[in-house]
């Protein structure tokens, strides 16, 4: 369809037109919670009991990925902060929150159209959720000496309910009516799409007034972030290449590794720090989501052998 096979472009256009209209998308500047959670209910009814039974009982995998994803994208996210902006004390500090948050949900939508593991990614996404509480304030006041304790804590309890709720509901929907569902699997990627453009015009259409004072930073934070996404990535493939996962879980780790939510981060920036250190979350989030789409529909299309035959072997260890 052309939604998905030009994700990458549509994310870029939305972005453009959120920045330069603003007033446009006055009306649903509050509907990027309910999209999120739309993008996990429909996932939720994409999983098979089968294969997240499996990733439950054998969760090793999950915590490697999500122990490494912290190791490797924060202290990543460190050392570009200090090359980039080392003076520049609200830039570093939003750099450094950018890649110290949990998972982004658009991870799970991308595992699901790069054939990735979409069991193993919302489970790593899950542990994120529960671990960010800790880690992200603790990492900042290692790194930046900020204490964004009273504001993550409600929002990450909030970002709970936008995950747990609708994944459980599409899950027991899918469970429920199995045979009903199969006939609008096929319009899943669509609308978990569609869901993914509002979120993404909602947030720029936002920042519009930080985007617009901070112009002159733009090129070369757009270099950092680009930088901050991709090599996470490599890295993730990279990691968990070494601990032998199979194919569609490097996808899941990759993804895990290289898309935070940086949504997430733009609202903590906003309210502990200052509106300059919200400008390379939003910055991220056009890169990452529009990256994301490009990589998945890559895997999708021309690297898509290979998993063909990984997941035929899946089939036969389930049978």
């Amino acid at each position: 369809m052309i939604i998905t096979k030009f994700l990458p472009l549509w994310i870029i256009v939305c972005a453009f037109l959120g920045y330069q209209f603003p007033m446009w998308f006055a009306d649903i500047k509050n509907v990027s919670a309910f999209c999120l959670g739309f993008i996990l209910f429909v996932m939720g009814l994409t999983l098979s009991r089968e294969t997240l039974k499996r990733v439950l009982l054998h969760p090793k995998n999950a915590i490697i990925g999500a122990c490494g994803k912290w190791i490797v994208t924060t202290g990543i996210s460190f050392l570009l902060a200090n090359l980039f902006f080392a003076h520049q004390i609200e830039l570093k500090t939003g750099i450094i929150l950018a890649g110290s948050v949990p998972s982004g949900t658009s991870a799970n939508l991308y595992t699901m159209m790069a054939g990735g593991s979409v069991a193993l990614s919302i489970l790593m996404s899950t542990i994120d959720t529960f671990i960010g509480p800790f880690f992200t304030p603790l990492i900042m006041k290692l790194t930046a000496a900020n204490n964004v304790h009273d504001a993550i804590t409600p929002l990450i309890l909030k970002m709970v309910y936008v995950v747990l709720i609708p994944i459980t509901a599409g899950l027991l929907i899918q469970w429920k009516f199995e045979e009903k569902i199969t006939a609008v699997r096929s319009m899943i990627p669509i609308l978990s799409s569609i869901a993914l453009l509002i979120v993404d015009v909602s947030v720029v259409s936002n920042a519009h007034t930080m985007l617009a004072q901070n112009i002159r930073i733009l090129p070369m934070l757009f270099i950092c972030v680009v930088i901050q996404i991709i090599l996470p990535m490599i890295l993730g493939y990279v990691y968990s290449t070494i601990f032998k996962m199979d194919e569609p879980e490097r996808r899941s780790i990759v993804y895990e590794f290289g898309i935070c939510n940086t949504a997430l981060a733009a609202l903590l920036a906003m309210e502990s720090i200052g509106p300059i250190a919200a400008v390379p979350a939003v910055t991220n989030m056009i890169m990452n989501t529009s990256l994301g789409a490009l990589i998945a529909i890559l895997w999708e299309k021309k690297w898509g052998i290979g998993l063909k035959k990984q997941g035929n072997v899946e089939m036969k260890r389930t049978s």
